[in-house]
């Protein structure tokens, strides 16, 4: 028999490891800008075109390389910053496995200009699918600039497969903030389609993360502080009032690595306890200092994931120190980097002698000494006049100017409601609705149900009919970091067709004028979470449009949630709805929202 087992070439081993490494443009984000900062650089700059579909260049002012190190550097598995198997558990850098440039070089066209300082020239390097078509000299700055252009475009199916460009700007920006924030002492700067999004200077972490998230977020930071012999714990958590009902800025960071990790997440929530309400989150910036050998980041290439090697004791120290901090944060004062200074104690007084301070008294002093002759006004004694009959009254109230507080009423879940049937119902952990059949009982998940109904409803009024916008008498100021109010003047033209009505848009807020008539006012700050957390985790493969997306988080947004108790008619109106539906088996999300067990299944439990 032939020998069948061959060893695979560079390029093509190359684009297999791509698909590890690089799976979006996101990925290629964070793999330059880490090297950019393990290459010294004090000011980096991100270009983005097209979502990093058609461009993505780092440009740095570090140390820049060697032409012989410039061509190495896009071999597999070569790289600078370990040279045995016993570096890997003392790293101090963010990039050891050497596999990022190869894999990137595989699936794009890379153009690479680096220069060091005692050189006169520097190299240019063009590569394309792996292959080098230029490797010459050039005149360039100190530094690197790394473009990589038409990512993909040697794996039609890989880049088919690439979500819209909202969405992979999404990711990119993401990935670009745990960066930045990683490193508050690195000035950063992202351009998307020669606009400028994100102009961070050399600055302390408080301030890093208010040029991020805006200058509202000052007031509702926590700082946090502790060390211990096993770990040094240091960042910033929101006070409870300010919590979300989505997962927004949630950031942990090990030796100033971005990680992910549910369990110290969990540590988070636990030293919250008692101060959150049901279904919301705290954000928090909390960075980790630990010994590298106590742990282990090479577990997957994207080296989010991680493994400490006392987990458990961590877990209790940020449990301990996030509920301290909390306690004390009613005492601790606001470190307020733009203090007014002339409230200072001035320093000739440090030294002063202390008096205790003289008081003069007046005798003499009569306040109603030269009061004219003051006669009370006599109690009213026929009071019943206040509720005289106005029936006997003889008043033309076309002449009379009324002023009335208009009260919002709340209708109720569900108007009109009649009795269709006399199917008996009832309800179960107030979640289920339990419903007898001829040969089966039903059982349905009132959430879904309700998700289901108001998707149809909105779906109707909205490519049938005319939005109903309700006008607000006053406008409604919202809070949002400037990534979410990015998301809603995206979507403006969208949301205004539901039946919302912008005034302004600002840095870190947005005006409403109206707001659609099905959303009562106490709901529309979750209601615009819902939405904009939506957008966030838009998927292609959906791919009915931006406005169908708004719509199924309008819908999961103001659907009765679990927990809600529903009377017998409320029920049955649900039911009765649900079945008018044209889809009633799947919420729009896709997921079951009902079940029959048949009588004959019942039975045999009760044989066995």
């Amino acid at each position: 028999m032939a020998d069948i087992i061959q060893l695979l070439p560079d390029h093509v081993a190359n684009q297999i490891a791509a698909g590890e490494v690089v799976q979006r443009p996101a990925s290629v984000v964070k793999e330059l800008l880490e090297n950019a900062i393990d290459a010294k650089a004090t000011h980096i700059k991100l270009l983005i075109k097209d979502a990093g579909k058609t461009l993505i260049q780092v440009i740095d002012n570090g140390i820049g390389m060697s032409q012989t190190d410039a061509r190495m550097s896009f071999e597999r598995h070569a790289t600078s910053k370990i040279k045995s198997a016993f570096d890997i558990y003392n790293l101090h850098t963010k990039g050891f496995r050497g596999e990022a440039l190869a894999s990137i070089a595989a699936i794009a066209q890379v153009e690479l200009k680096t220069k060091t300082e005692q050189q006169d020239l520097g190299t240019i390097l063009k590569i394309e699918g792996s292959k080098i078509l230029v490797n010459d000299l050039v005149s360039t700055p100190k530094g690197t600039s790394l473009a990589v252009k038409n990512l993909f475009f040697n794996i039609p199916a890989r880049r088919n497969f690439l979500k819209s460009n909202t969405v992979e700007t999404r990711h990119i920006i993401d990935e670009f903030q745990r960066v930045a924030l990683a490193h508050p002492d690195i000035a950063f700067s992202l351009y998307h389609n020669d606009n400028e999004v994100y102009l961070l200077k050399s600055e302390n972490l408080r301030q890093r993360i208010i040029s991020i998230f805006g200058d509202r977020i000052n007031d509702k930071l926590v700082p946090i502080n502790e060390t211990t012999d096993l770990v040094k714990l240091t960042g910033f958590v929101t006070s409870p009032k300010f919590s979300k009902k989505k997962r927004g800025e949630q950031f942990f960071f090990a030796n100033n690595r971005f990680i992910k990790s549910n369990y110290l997440n969990h540590a988070i929530i636990k030293a919250y306890e008692g101060l959150l309400a049901t279904g919301y989150y705290p954000s928090y910036f909390i960075f980790l200092e630990v010994d590298p050998k106590t742990i282990d980041i090479n577990i997957h290439p994207t080296k989010t994931e991680v493994k400490f090697e006392s987990e458990s004791d961590i877990y209790a120290i940020i449990r301990a120190t996030v509920k301290h901090s909390l306690g004390q944060y009613n005492i601790a004062p606001l470190l307020d980097f733009n203090r007014d200074n002339s409230m200072d104690v001035p320093y000739d007084y440090k030294d002063a002698t202390k008096k205790t301070p003289t008081i003069s008294v007046d005798p003499s002093f009569n306040p109603f000494k030269n009061q004219q002759n003051y006669t009370p006004k006599k109690e009213q004694t026929n009071w019943e006049a206040l509720y005289a009959d106005t029936n006997n009254l003889n008043i033309d109230v076309n002449q009379i100017e009324v002023a009335i507080e208009s009260t919002i009423s709340q209708p109720d879940l569900f108007q009109d409601i009649e009795e269709k049937h006399q199917t008996k119902t009832l309800q179960l952990q107030k979640k289920y609705i339990v419903s007898s059949l001829n040969d089966s009982m039903m059982v349905i998940k009132q959430h879904l149900a309700h998700q289901r109904i108001l998707y149809e409803e909105l779906l109707t009024k909205i490519t049938v009919e005319d939005a109903v916008s309700q006008q607000l008498l006053i406008p409604i100021e919202v809070e949002f970091i400037k990534q979410d109010v990015a998301i809603l003047f995206e979507t403006k033209q969208e949301l205004e067709q539901i039946g919302f009505q912008f005034k302004e848009f600002r840095s870190d807020a947005v005006i409403f004028d109206g707001i659609p008539a099905n959303i009562p006012q106490d709901k529309l700050v979750s209601t615009l979470e819902e939405i904009i957390d939506s957008v966030k985790q838009e998927t292609e493969q959906e791919n009915f449009g931006l406005m169908d997306t708004l719509i199924k988080s309008l819908a999961k947004s103001l659907a009765i949630k679990s927990g809600k108790s529903l009377n017998a008619k409320e029920q049955e109106e649900l039911i009765n709805k649900l079945f008018s539906c044209k889809e009633p088996n799947y919420s729009p999300y896709g997921k079951l929202i009902f079940t029959k067990i048949p009588l004959e299944d019942i039975e045999q439990k009760f044989k066995q």
